[in-house]
Protein backbone atom coordinates (compact mmCIF):
# COMPACT_ATOMS: atom_id res chain seq x y z
CA UNK A 1 0.00 0.00 0.00
CA UNK A 2 3.04 2.28 0.50
CA UNK A 3 4.09 2.21 -3.14
CA UNK A 4 4.22 4.99 -5.67
CA UNK A 5 4.13 5.19 -9.44
CA UNK A 6 7.23 5.00 -11.69
CA UNK A 7 7.28 8.50 -13.18
CA UNK A 8 9.65 10.10 -15.65
CA UNK A 9 9.76 13.61 -17.09
CA UNK A 10 10.28 14.19 -20.79
CA UNK A 11 10.08 17.55 -22.56
CA UNK A 12 8.27 19.08 -19.61
CA UNK A 13 5.67 16.29 -19.43
CA UNK A 14 5.33 13.61 -16.75
CA UNK A 15 4.81 10.02 -17.90
CA UNK A 16 3.68 7.08 -15.78
CA UNK A 17 5.75 4.11 -16.99
CA UNK A 18 3.35 1.66 -15.34
CA UNK A 19 0.44 3.03 -17.35
CA UNK A 20 2.48 2.86 -20.56
CA UNK A 21 3.46 -0.74 -19.82
CA UNK A 22 -0.02 -1.95 -18.90
CA UNK A 23 -1.74 -0.13 -21.78
CA UNK A 24 0.71 -1.82 -24.15
CA UNK A 25 0.15 -5.24 -22.57
CA UNK A 26 -3.65 -4.88 -22.73
CA UNK A 27 -3.49 -3.74 -26.36
CA UNK A 28 -1.21 -6.65 -27.29
CA UNK A 29 -3.52 -9.19 -25.63
CA UNK A 30 -6.60 -7.85 -27.43
CA UNK A 31 -4.69 -7.85 -30.72
CA UNK A 32 -3.57 -11.45 -30.21
CA UNK A 33 -7.12 -12.56 -29.35
CA UNK A 34 -8.39 -10.94 -32.56
CA UNK A 35 -5.63 -12.51 -34.68
CA UNK A 36 -6.03 -16.00 -33.20
CA UNK A 37 -9.82 -15.84 -33.48
CA UNK A 38 -9.77 -14.88 -37.16
CA UNK A 39 -6.70 -16.78 -38.34
CA UNK A 40 -8.59 -19.83 -39.61
CA UNK A 41 -12.16 -18.81 -40.34
CA UNK A 42 -14.66 -21.62 -40.85
CA UNK A 43 -18.35 -21.81 -41.72
CA UNK A 44 -18.92 -23.76 -38.50
CA UNK A 45 -17.00 -21.75 -35.90
CA UNK A 46 -15.24 -23.49 -33.04
CA UNK A 47 -12.92 -22.42 -30.26
CA UNK A 48 -11.73 -18.82 -30.37
CA UNK A 49 -13.66 -18.02 -33.54
CA UNK A 50 -16.86 -19.10 -31.80
CA UNK A 51 -16.01 -16.85 -28.84
CA UNK A 52 -15.19 -13.89 -31.09
CA UNK A 53 -18.43 -14.26 -33.05
CA UNK A 54 -20.32 -14.34 -29.76
CA UNK A 55 -18.67 -11.04 -28.78
CA UNK A 56 -19.63 -9.58 -32.17
CA UNK A 57 -23.26 -10.63 -31.74
CA UNK A 58 -23.30 -9.35 -28.18
CA UNK A 59 -22.08 -5.91 -29.22
CA UNK A 60 -24.47 -5.89 -32.16
CA UNK A 61 -27.38 -6.45 -29.75
CA UNK A 62 -26.14 -3.54 -27.61
CA UNK A 63 -26.12 -1.29 -30.68
CA UNK A 64 -29.56 -2.46 -31.85
CA UNK A 65 -31.02 -1.74 -28.41
CA UNK A 66 -29.95 1.90 -28.66
CA UNK A 67 -30.27 2.89 -32.32
CA UNK A 68 -31.21 1.60 -35.75
CA UNK A 69 -28.54 -0.58 -37.35
CA UNK A 70 -28.29 1.80 -40.34
CA UNK A 71 -27.06 4.45 -37.88
CA UNK A 72 -25.18 2.19 -35.48
CA UNK A 73 -23.55 -0.37 -37.76
CA UNK A 74 -20.58 1.93 -38.26
CA UNK A 75 -19.81 1.63 -34.50
CA UNK A 76 -19.68 -2.17 -34.44
CA UNK A 77 -15.89 -2.43 -34.58
CA UNK A 78 -15.55 0.39 -32.03
CA UNK A 79 -17.86 -1.43 -29.62
CA UNK A 80 -16.02 -4.73 -30.02
CA UNK A 81 -12.66 -3.04 -29.45
CA UNK A 82 -13.85 -1.15 -26.37
CA UNK A 83 -15.57 -4.06 -24.64
CA UNK A 84 -12.59 -6.38 -25.17
CA UNK A 85 -9.99 -3.77 -24.26
CA UNK A 86 -11.76 -2.63 -21.10
CA UNK A 87 -12.43 -6.22 -19.98
CA UNK A 88 -8.81 -7.31 -20.52
CA UNK A 89 -7.57 -4.16 -18.77
CA UNK A 90 -9.86 -4.85 -15.81
CA UNK A 91 -8.49 -8.39 -15.47
CA UNK A 92 -4.75 -7.66 -15.59
CA UNK A 93 -4.44 -6.59 -11.96
CA UNK A 94 -6.47 -9.44 -10.48
CA UNK A 95 -3.95 -12.31 -10.37
CA UNK A 96 -1.11 -10.28 -8.84
CA UNK A 97 0.53 -6.87 -8.56
CA UNK A 98 4.24 -6.29 -9.15
CA UNK A 99 6.20 -3.67 -7.25
CA UNK A 100 9.87 -2.78 -7.64
CA UNK A 101 11.71 -0.29 -5.45
CA UNK A 102 8.39 0.63 -3.83
CA UNK A 103 6.92 1.47 -7.25
CA UNK A 104 3.88 -0.31 -8.64
CA UNK A 105 4.54 -1.60 -12.15
CA UNK A 106 1.93 -4.29 -12.82
CA UNK A 107 -1.72 -3.39 -12.23
CA UNK A 108 -4.96 -2.93 -14.11
CA UNK A 109 -4.54 0.15 -16.32
CA UNK A 110 -8.20 0.97 -15.63
CA UNK A 111 -7.32 1.33 -11.95
CA UNK A 112 -5.81 4.71 -12.87
CA UNK A 113 -8.13 7.70 -13.45
CA UNK A 114 -5.83 9.11 -16.14
CA UNK A 115 -6.47 6.03 -18.30
CA UNK A 116 -10.22 5.81 -17.72
CA UNK A 117 -10.83 9.53 -18.17
CA UNK A 118 -8.77 9.47 -21.36
CA UNK A 119 -10.96 6.64 -22.68
CA UNK A 120 -14.07 8.58 -21.68
CA UNK A 121 -12.84 11.77 -23.34
CA UNK A 122 -12.07 9.79 -26.49
CA UNK A 123 -15.60 8.34 -26.55
CA UNK A 124 -17.28 11.73 -26.01
CA UNK A 125 -15.01 13.33 -28.59
CA UNK A 126 -15.87 10.62 -31.13
CA UNK A 127 -19.57 11.13 -30.45
CA UNK A 128 -19.22 14.80 -31.42
CA UNK A 129 -17.20 13.91 -34.51
CA UNK A 130 -19.78 11.45 -35.77
CA UNK A 131 -22.61 13.81 -34.88
CA UNK A 132 -21.11 16.49 -37.13
CA UNK A 133 -20.26 13.94 -39.82
CA UNK A 134 -23.77 12.47 -39.97
CA UNK A 135 -25.89 15.60 -39.47
CA UNK A 136 -23.63 18.36 -40.66
CA UNK A 137 -22.20 21.12 -38.47
CA UNK A 138 -25.23 23.42 -38.69
CA UNK A 139 -27.88 20.82 -37.85
CA UNK A 140 -25.71 19.27 -35.16
CA UNK A 141 -25.16 22.67 -33.54
CA UNK A 142 -28.91 23.25 -33.41
CA UNK A 143 -29.31 20.16 -31.20
CA UNK A 144 -27.61 22.02 -28.35
CA UNK A 145 -30.40 24.62 -28.35
CA UNK A 146 -33.35 22.19 -28.38
CA UNK A 147 -36.07 22.34 -27.19
CA UNK A 148 -35.31 25.94 -26.07
CA UNK A 149 -32.26 28.18 -26.42
CA UNK A 150 -31.62 28.33 -22.66
CA UNK A 151 -30.84 24.59 -22.68
CA UNK A 152 -27.42 25.31 -24.20
CA UNK A 153 -25.51 25.82 -20.89
CA UNK A 154 -27.10 22.68 -19.43
CA UNK A 155 -26.11 20.61 -22.44
CA UNK A 156 -22.53 21.85 -22.21
CA UNK A 157 -22.45 20.84 -18.54
CA UNK A 158 -23.95 17.48 -19.53
CA UNK A 159 -21.05 16.80 -21.89
CA UNK A 160 -18.51 17.34 -19.10
CA UNK A 161 -20.63 15.29 -16.68
CA UNK A 162 -20.84 12.41 -19.16
CA UNK A 163 -17.06 12.37 -19.50
CA UNK A 164 -16.47 12.41 -15.74
CA UNK A 165 -19.08 9.80 -14.85
CA UNK A 166 -18.05 7.44 -17.67
CA UNK A 167 -14.40 7.54 -16.66
CA UNK A 168 -14.70 7.72 -12.87
CA UNK A 169 -17.29 4.92 -12.67
CA UNK A 170 -14.87 2.52 -14.34
CA UNK A 171 -11.89 3.73 -12.32
CA UNK A 172 -13.68 3.62 -8.96
CA UNK A 173 -14.92 0.05 -9.34
CA UNK A 174 -11.61 -1.40 -10.53
CA UNK A 175 -9.43 0.57 -8.12
CA UNK A 176 -11.58 -0.33 -5.11
CA UNK A 177 -11.44 -3.99 -6.06
CA UNK A 178 -7.66 -3.97 -6.30
CA UNK A 179 -7.29 -2.16 -2.98
CA UNK A 180 -9.35 -4.82 -1.22
CA UNK A 181 -7.38 -7.59 -2.92
CA UNK A 182 -4.17 -5.94 -1.72
CA UNK A 183 -5.47 -5.86 1.85
CA UNK A 184 -6.54 -9.51 1.67
CA UNK A 185 -3.21 -10.51 0.16
CA UNK A 186 -1.48 -8.77 3.07
CA UNK A 187 -3.49 -10.93 5.46
CA UNK A 188 -2.27 -14.07 3.65
CA UNK A 189 1.30 -13.19 4.62
CA UNK A 190 0.66 -12.82 8.36
CA UNK A 191 1.19 -16.47 9.29
CA UNK A 192 -0.85 -19.65 9.26
CA UNK A 193 -3.88 -18.22 11.06
CA UNK A 194 -4.03 -15.12 8.86
CA UNK A 195 -3.69 -17.26 5.73
CA UNK A 196 -6.42 -19.67 6.84
CA UNK A 197 -8.82 -16.82 7.56
CA UNK A 198 -8.05 -14.76 4.44
CA UNK A 199 -7.71 -17.38 1.70
CA UNK A 200 -11.44 -17.99 1.19
CA UNK A 201 -12.43 -14.29 1.16
CA UNK A 202 -9.56 -13.64 -1.27
CA UNK A 203 -10.75 -16.31 -3.70
CA UNK A 204 -14.35 -15.17 -3.39
CA UNK A 205 -13.43 -11.54 -3.99
CA UNK A 206 -11.29 -12.44 -7.01
CA UNK A 207 -14.27 -14.27 -8.49
CA UNK A 208 -16.53 -11.32 -7.73
CA UNK A 209 -13.96 -8.94 -9.24
CA UNK A 210 -14.05 -10.90 -12.50
CA UNK A 211 -17.82 -10.41 -12.53
CA UNK A 212 -17.47 -6.69 -11.74
CA UNK A 213 -14.82 -6.29 -14.44
CA UNK A 214 -17.10 -7.89 -17.02
CA UNK A 215 -20.07 -5.75 -15.95
CA UNK A 216 -17.99 -2.56 -16.12
CA UNK A 217 -16.78 -3.45 -19.63
CA UNK A 218 -20.40 -3.99 -20.67
CA UNK A 219 -21.53 -0.70 -19.08
CA UNK A 220 -18.71 1.24 -20.73
CA UNK A 221 -19.59 -0.20 -24.15
CA UNK A 222 -23.32 0.30 -23.65
CA UNK A 223 -22.96 3.95 -22.54
CA UNK A 224 -20.67 4.59 -25.50
CA UNK A 225 -23.43 3.42 -27.82
CA UNK A 226 -25.98 5.50 -25.91
CA UNK A 227 -23.87 8.63 -26.40
CA UNK A 228 -23.34 7.81 -30.08
CA UNK A 229 -27.07 7.26 -30.51
CA UNK A 230 -27.89 10.66 -29.02
CA UNK A 231 -25.50 12.34 -31.50
CA UNK A 232 -26.27 10.57 -34.77
CA UNK A 233 -29.95 9.63 -34.49
CA UNK A 234 -32.29 12.22 -35.98
CA UNK A 235 -35.06 11.47 -33.47
CA UNK A 236 -33.02 12.76 -30.49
Amino acid sequence: MDHGAPLIKFMGLTFNLSNILMITVASAIVFLIAVISTRRLAMKPTGMQNFFEWVMDFVKNIINSNMAWKDGGRFHVLGITLIMYVFVSNMLGLPFAVTYNHELWWKSPTADPVVTLTLAAMVVGLSHYYGVRVKGLKEYGKDFFKPMWFMFPLKIIEEFANTLTLGLRLYGNIYAGEILLTLLAGSLATGFLGTAVAVLPTLLWMGFSVFIGAIQAFIFCMLTMVYMSHKVSHDH
